[in-house]
């Protein structure tokens, strides 16, 4: 018993039966077959890049978080410091302190995705190694301490007055519940979530592996809300109404050039949700995900459904916004920037 145990619980198999853990390409294999379509009628295989004209190719391909966020009414973002990369330490601390910025803090590249090199910075000798050994661009940013963490994805038709929310996901951070009796580390080990971050988690938590958890102690393992890193991902749908919608639509048409994404926020309350009292951590474009699909109760075709209509409403937004006079990329300049994105993949 104790065999099959384990091999009921290795990473293959705990991957293999949450298909929010499969390969990129096998989940998205059916929307290549639709981009082909689309970018056919389209008669562009980057009419994307049309989607939100203030983003750099729509954003889909190598967009700067710092020139998105230039785009964000201060009120509804934190602090956010963009260095480039092998920048002095002591001139990233300074322009710190002069912002008021205290630890903990957010590190992050300007570009990238998938919470690759996301970091909470909690003192000086951290944000010295991140500085040091970050090969690329990359933003300094306030810490939210707002207690919900969710992803609302929006998008509105050139040639309509009104947009729609079509998403919502509300992220729960990796965490773990002690029993008084087993080691933190054994938790984490008998968690499937933790389970696949279990080298990062012994790494970070080395000289707390030991300790046992009181009963009902609650340690939350990884701050950072990023699916790749553990966090769980709850389907809430049923937050989605007219009035929330009509708040997006506010927030949205605020946003210059901008028709189609996610913004992924931090909020006090699901009432400050819909009176629009949030704080935008990112935004991202046409690259971005209706991430709800990934809810352990959520089926894989269903999920899929959900991706193909998105697209089918990507398509639209770029088309419309092409008649309206915005260029899609061109076959050379598409290739020049996806050429940019497999460059800083190759950093990872």
């Amino acid at each position: 018993m104790l065999v099959l145990r384990k091999f009921w619980r290795s990473n293959f198999l705990i991957k293999l039966r949450s298909w929010e853990y499969w390969p990129f390409g096998v989940v998205y294999a059916p929307v290549f077959v639709y981009w082909a379509w689309l970018s056919f009628k389209a008669r562009s295989f980057f009419f994307f890049s049309a989607s939100n004209p203030s983003i750099e190719n729509g954003g889909m391909l190598g967009e700067s978080k710092a020139k998105i966020f230039e785009l964000i009414p201060n009120e509804l973002k934190p602090i956010t410091l963009f260095f480039s990369k092998n920048s002095p330490f002591n001139k990233v601390r300074e322009k710190i302190v002069t912002a008021s910025l205290t630890y903990p803090l957010i590190a992050k590249p300007d570009i990238g995705e998938r919470g690759w090199l996301v970091e909470k910075i909690n003192n000086d000798g951290e944000l010295r190694t991140y500085v040091k050994e970050t090969p690329v661009n990359f933003l300094i940013q306030e810490f939210l301490n707002e207690p919900i963490e969710m992803g609302v994805f929006y998008y509105r038709y050139p040639n309509k007055a009104q947009g729609e929310v079509t998403s919502i996901v509300i992220k729960e951070m990796l965490s773990i519940t002690g029993d008084g009796e087993n080691t933190l580390g054994q938790l984490a080990y008998d968690s499937d979530r933790a389970k696949l971050q279990l080298p990062q988690l012994h790494e970070k938590y080395r000289q707390e592996w030991q300790s046992i958890l009181d009963r009902g102690e609650t340690r939350e393992l990884v701050s950072i809300g990023n699916h790749c890193l553990g966090t769980k991902f709850l389907n809430g749908n049923h937050l989605i109404n007219e009035s929330l919608s009509e708040t997006f639509d506010k927030i949205s048409k605020s946003i210059e050039g901008f028709y189609y994404g996610r913004y992924d926020i931090r909020v006090q309350s699901i009432e400050n949700l819909y009176l629009g009292k949030i704080k935008i951590m990112e935004l991202n474009g046409s690259g971005a995900e209706p991430a709800h699909i990934y809810d352990p109760e959520f089926s894989f075709f269903r999920g899929v459904g959900v991706l193909l209509r998105h697209w089918s409403i990507l398509y639209k937004v770029s088309v419309q916004n092409h008649k309206k006079g915005i260029p899609y990329l061109s076959w050379k300049e598409g290739r020049r920037e996806y050429a940019k994105v497999l460059a800083l993949n190759k950093l990872k």
